[in-house]
């Protein structure tokens, strides 16, 4: 991993407008991403995880441009992407791709493997002239793990795991510097899942790739992940790297998200204290205020504190090993930690 930082998200917000009546009024918001901010180095593998709609898919999509957001940035390469318009935007989305969750809804029924894994070159012929463009394509097909001769079979043809495999060809295509994973192993079997995830890592040291790596399995985030975000109702509450998160997380929804992982040691299993969270998460179109996790948090905390967390909102505080890389949004821990 580099110390170049090849993407920087600064105070990222999504809203979705709430629209009611006969006239269609704006009458809320969903608030799906609420100002995030983060960094992803050359070669880095940045695992986000969090419950299912917490925002971590529209993030995905944020940087993708896939959306617009509301505010905020994102820098690649010095560059602000939403500043980009035309040939401009178009030769920066060579540069960042993205694998789909879904391996059955996201490749065309239609039309032929080579041909999806192919299409990338249609709208950049640059990077792969006609001539060329079949033997390219056999390439990817071999470097992902699939028979070249299959060049001619439909998706249909591929089971699941082989089928996220040609998504994963068609994200390599163009040679890209960041790769977007959304979820890319949840709809696999446990044994299909192990073998993308050695695929990925396998693609990553060969081609120098960077991943923004979008799951909620936490076993697979910590095995492929160099740091990780930790997502909460759109905003991130904790981010460090895997050792800091696993073994020593800080804010009480990682730890609560952590004592759920299953155990296959039953005698740890019955050492080990679960977290149960009260409640259900709030609706990201009406957010507690304060602390978004106050409503279902478990720690003990004085009267003054949970004044504060009900009505202040805590900014991500760097931990007590003085680092600088792990950071917790979380009022209790700043007051446990000393932190200023």
């Amino acid at each position: 991993m580099s110390e170049k930082v090849i993407l920087q998200a600064s105070e990222l917000v999504k809203y979705y407008p709430i629209k009611t009546g006969v006239i269609r009024h704006v009458t809320g918001h969903v608030r799906a991403v609420d100002g995030v901010s983060f960094e992803l180095h050359q070669g880095e593998t940045l695992g986000v995880v969090g419950e299912s709609g917490c925002g971590k898919s529209t993030l995905g999509r944020l940087l993708m441009r896939l959306e617009e957001p509301t505010s905020g940035s994102v820098m690649f390469d010095g560059t602000d992407m939403y500043d980009l318009r035309g040939s401009a935007m178009r030769k920066l989305r060579r540069d960042i791709q993205i694998v789909f969750q879904d391996p059955y809804t996201s490749l065309n029924p239609r039309m032929t493997v080579g041909d999806i894994v192919g299409e990338p070159y249609d709208i950049h012929p640059e990077v792969a002239p006609k001539g060329s463009r079949r033997k390219r394509v056999q390439e990817l097909l071999d470097l992902v793990g699939l028979n070249p001769e299959h060049i001619n079979r439909y998706p249909h043809q591929f089971s699941g795991g082989q089928r996220q495999r040609i998504g994963v060809a068609r994200g390599i295509a163009l040679n890209p510097k960041v790769l977007i994973c959304d979820e890319p192993v949840s709809a696999l079997d446990v044994s299909v899942q192990a073998q993308v995830v050695n695929l990925l890592e396998k693609l990553q040291d060969e081609l120098g790739l960077a991943y923004i790596f979008i799951a909620h399995d936490l076993a697979v985030v910590r095995h492929i992940s160099d740091r990780v975000a930790v997502m909460y109702l759109g905003k991130i509450v904790e981010i460090g790297n895997e050792e800091e998160i696993y073994e020593r997380p800080t804010h009480p929804y990682t730890q609560a998200l952590l004592s759920a992982v299953p155990v296959p040691d039953p005698e740890l299993k019955d050492s080990r204290e679960q977290i149960f969270l009260a409640g259900d998460v709030p609706s990201p179109a009406n957010p507690p205020s304060g602390c978004r996790f106050h409503t279902r948090c478990w720690r003990e905390r004085t009267d003054d504190q949970k004044t504060e967390c009900k009505t202040v909102i805590p900014e991500l505080y760097e931990h007590a090993d003085g680092s600088g890389t792990h950071l917790s949004a979380c009022h209790f821990a700043k007051v446990r930690y000393n932190l200023v």
